[in-house]
């Protein structure tokens, strides 16, 4: 009896060593396998899923350091503990099981809040919370802060005295005038020749005024054209405080000297600044595109008769996006919506306004 267990024990411990020897075997298998595979992949990095990253790390976990050591080829041990580490951690967490905070701010009343801080500088936190409770909106100064700072905006301080030229032309408004040369060439009995077109233009209703035109203009010609502006019946300048204008020699200190004797104060421009005579720039941009650049002037008169018609055009036919699209000289309107539309030409059918005739 003895004997036959003595001979199962034998028979069991061979039989385990046969077995561990094959497990090896196959171990070193796959090992190599995985090596080759490697080296067939390169220096290429290996992505992994989510699922793939939690099988490997529930195999893992099952090692030893040591033999994660000396089987792991595609993937460091550390990398396969960490993936486990994070596979716990997940099983535990319980942030899906959290109640929702203070809801964040609708997209309307966040950009709600950063146009009043834009249009009313001197708002601080407080000042705007207000404003906003008044529209129905609860909101904290620091809800409020946070909301600026994500727009790049500073606090009431900083923004106080960053007061823009676009605003100031539009705070005084009324107040200011600008004045500007363009130059066309024209063909006379000498040849062609440059002709200089002066004229001046209200900031606020738009208006425009020539104030002439010469090939050869100087400290007198301007002289006069000052005197025709501040005339206390006909002047455009009449209504002003204020004239812009660039550094163009022809603005003389004689030409200034007689604006103020009708209190109007000449702002004369830094250099190579056209942006700040911007409502000047526009115009000469208007009346170039739509007529200057489309002829050629065979004389003054020609010129002149241009320039007349269009400014006409602009003042009663031409709508105006910055004055909501509407006429400078509205036409009285009848209100029909029945009567056959009519057409007006100017130039040749450069300058058309369409009209509805009264039924």
């Amino acid at each position: 009896m003895l004997s036959a267990l003595n001979s199962l024990s034998f028979v069991i411990a061979s039989l385990a060593g046969w077995l561990s020897e094959h497990q090896q075997r196959s171990i070193e298998y796959v090992v190599e396998e995985n090596r080759i595979l490697r080296e067939q992949i390169g220096d290429r990095k290996l992505l992994f899923t989510d699922n793939q990253r939690r099988r490997l790390a529930v195999r893992a976990k099952e090692l030893s350091r040591s033999a994660l050591n000396r089987i792991a080829t595609i993937v460091t041990p550390e990398t396969l503990l960490a993936w486990h580490r994070k596979l716990i951690a997940n099983e535990y967490d319980g942030s899906g099981m959290r109640k929702p905070g203070r809801p964040r701010t609708t997209p309307e009343v966040e950009a709600l809040v950063v146009q009043m801080a834009k249009e009313n500088r001197s708002w601080g936190y407080d000042r705007i919370q207000g404003a906003i409770a008044n529209l129905g909106h609860d909101l904290s100064p620091s809800g409020i802060a946070k909301i600026l700072k994500r727009h790049g905006i500073e606090p009431a301080p900083g923004r106080v005295k960053k007061t823009t030229w676009k605003e100031f032309l539009i705070r005084h408004a009324d107040q200011i005038a600008a004045t500007d040369f363009l130059t066309i060439e024209v063909w006379t009995m000498k040849g062609l020749q440059r002709f200089m077109v002066l004229f001046f233009i209200e900031v606020s209703s738009r208006r425009v005024q020539l104030g002439g035109i010469a090939k050869c203009p100087n400290g007198f010609w301007m002289d006069q054209i000052a005197r025709n502006l501040t005339d206390c019946e006909d002047g455009l300048l009449k209504r002003n405080r204020y004239l812009i204008h660039d550094r163009d020699p022809l603005y003389t200190r004689s030409f200034g000297e007689i604006l103020s004797q009708s209190g109007i104060a000449p702002v004369k421009l830094p250099p190579s600044s056209p942006n700040l005579n911007a409502f000047a720039e526009r115009f000469v941009r208007s009346i170039k595109e739509a007529c200057l650049d489309k002829m050629i002037f065979f004389g003054e008169d020609s010129l002149r008769t241009a320039v007349s018609e269009y400014i006409a055009h602009y003042h009663a036919e031409r709508n105006h996006q910055g004055l909501g699209n509407r006429l400078i000289i509205p036409l009285p309107s009848t209100g029909d919506t029945t009567g056959s539309i009519k057409r007006t030409e100017g130039l040749g059918g450069m300058l058309r306004y369409y009209y509805r005739d009264a039924a």
